[in-house]
């Protein structure tokens, strides 16, 4: 029997020494990819010369693919799956250039590549204290409709410590792309990852589309571990013993895609009734948090008014956050 083939797809921007040390963590595992497909997202701090002094661009097994613009982690996932695919790889295993697997994290995943009806397998995502990422692994909360899911930010139910302990192996919904390694199969029924996303939600509108391939099985003892870097926290407020965090307004762009992308996946995915029940109260509650708590109000409105117009047209230019930001009221 032939040994399926693996690809590993891995996005940079900007990240050169993180890079690094995710991609030796790769090419001294104790099962080694067929292929890494690296993709340069335009870094614009030297990482192409970095990578041919360190001797990363010699190496037969990488294939570096540099794009002429940033087009964000979604552009990039894009770019590399479709290459991958299109390369006939059996398996892409999709992970952030801030991602460093452990030793035998490629090795554990492919012990469950003959596993029926699944179209991919996630790892286990740790932060550096060895605590369990939630929010990059989760189930959908579909109690109410087949094709449903709560509205809050966070739509999708987190997985118990407990669970991870009893199972090696646990269906999941919900996978990042922080190391989920994705069936040829599957991306011949669903595609490739929607590239207009550019940040922040992509890999959660891929994991629907995966769903309806396949199951997504947690593999609990391949671990990743996610170093989250360049994370500079939010601004805490309070008001009435109320507590809320806030974003600096140099941060304001992720918050428009994170935004924008959210509404775009709820109107085409929750019932209409709890969309549009839901946008009004959500953005009932974000206007009076700006007001209350944030400055430059009167840009925040509009970043946040722009992004719920833009989601729910499904209006997708990523040069748009930009221009708001330089844009003088």
């Amino acid at each position: 029997m032939v040994e399926a083939t693996i690809a590993v797809v891995v996005v940079t921007y900007n990240r050169k020494k993180l890079l690094i040390e995710c991609l030796d963590a790769i090419l001294t595992g104790t099962r080694l990819p067929d292929k890494i497909i690296l993709v340069d997202n335009g870094s614009t701090d030297d990482t192409p010369d970095f990578l041919k002094a360190e001797g990363y661009l010699a190496n037969q097994l990488i294939d570096y693919i540099r794009l002429p613009e940033n087009t964000g982690g979604a552009g990039g996932f894009y770019q590399g799956v479709k290459y991958g695919y299109e390369a006939g790889y059996d398996w892409l295993w999709l992970m952030d250039d801030d991602a460093e697997p452990e030793i035998d994290a490629l090795e554990k995943l492919s012990h469950y590549l003959d596993e029926p009806d699944v179209s991919a397998l996630a790892n286990l995502k740790i932060d550096l204290e060895g605590e369990i990422l939630h929010p990059h692994l989760g189930f959908f909360d579909r109690q109410t409709h087949q094709n449903d899911f709560d509205f809050d930010i966070e739509i999708h139910r987190k997985i118990e410590d407990d669970l991870v302990k009893n199972h090696r192996a646990l269906e999941i919904a919900f996978s990042s792309f922080v190391g989920i390694l994705v069936s040829k199969r599957a991306i011949e029924k669903i595609g490739f990852p929607n590239k207009e996303f550019f940040i922040r939600g992509d890999d959660l509108e891929y994991c629907l589309r995966l769903n309806n391939a396949g199951k997504i099985l947690l593999i609990t003892d391949s671990v990743i571990l996610h170093k989250e870097a360049g994370d500079p926290g939010a601004i805490v407020k309070q008001f009435l013993g109320k507590i809320s965090y806030r974003t600096k307004y140099n941060r304001i762009w992720l918050t428009y895609f994170e935004t924008r992308n959210a509404i775009w996946l709820r109107k085409n995915y929750a019932s209409k009734t709890r969309f549009y029940l839901r946008t009004f109260k959500y953005y009932c509650r974000s206007l009076i948090a700006i007001l209350l708590f944030d400055d430059r109000k009167f840009k925040r409105l509009q970043f946040l008014t722009e992004a719920y117009q833009d989601g729910f047209k499904g209006y997708f230019d990523n040069n748009k956050p930009k221009i708001l930001y330089e844009e003088k009221l």
